[in-house]
């Protein structure tokens, strides 16, 4: 199955070609360079937009724009080609990049996001339970280094490729590809406009 994979939910936008498993193709960039980044990928590997037969996109959590942006244009490209979407966690995805390590996502405010028993949830980074000798990957775990470290966490190096969502390991971890409206976000808090209009 020929898939396009990518995430919008970090400030690290990635995306990826992917044919049975096999990657064709990736880039990393901004989430605003999406659809450019997904004709490249295509062109570079000589395939045409037809030939894709599922999309798959992170369904972070993260940014509450980012995330919107990666939905929508998932929604729209499987409607414009007829393929079916499957969505993917950013954190799972974080995760399975790194296999044994603990996935952290910037969520500003203070904030990290993070899996808890499997599960995404969104805790305030000085509560953060560090565990001593494991290891802590994401933008959130760089962000928090300090932190983590004075704890007895590992974490690798700003620059290290762990830290950032390959969409090639959401292609990975995709399943129960389906109608695009299916591939809901993961929204651990109410976004910054609601709390502005609402506090």
């Amino acid at each position: 199955m020929l898939v396009l994979a990518f995430d919008t939910a970090t400030e690290v936008a990635t995306t990826a070609l992917v044919h049975d498993g096999s990657v064709l193709g990736e880039r990393r960039s901004r989430p605003v360079r999406i659809l450019e980044d997904l004709d490249a990928l295509l062109a570079e590997a000589a395939r045409e937009r037809g030939a894709v037969e599922g999309i798959v996109v992170g369904t972070g959590p993260g940014s509450y724009t980012g995330l919107r942006m990666g939905l929508i244009t998932a929604r729209v490209l499987a409607l414009a080609l007829d393929v079916p979407v499957a969505g993917v966690s950013t954190l799972a995805a974080l995760a399975h990049g790194a296999p044994g390590a603990r996935p952290l996502i910037d969520g500003r405010r203070a904030e990290v996001f993070t899996l808890e028993n499997g599960t995404p949830t969104v805790v305030p980074a000085e509560a953060l339970t560090v565990a001593r000798e494991a290891t802590y990957v994401g933008d959130g775990a760089v962000r928090y280094r300090a932190l983590l470290e004075e704890g007895g966490a590992r974490v690798p190096a700003d620059d290290d490729p762990v830290h950032v969502p390959w969409a090639r390991h959401h292609a990975a971890l995709a399943e129960n590809f389906g109608a695009p409206d299916l591939a809901e976000p993961i929204y651990l808090r109410v976004p910054d406009a609601d709390r502005a209009i609402t506090g």
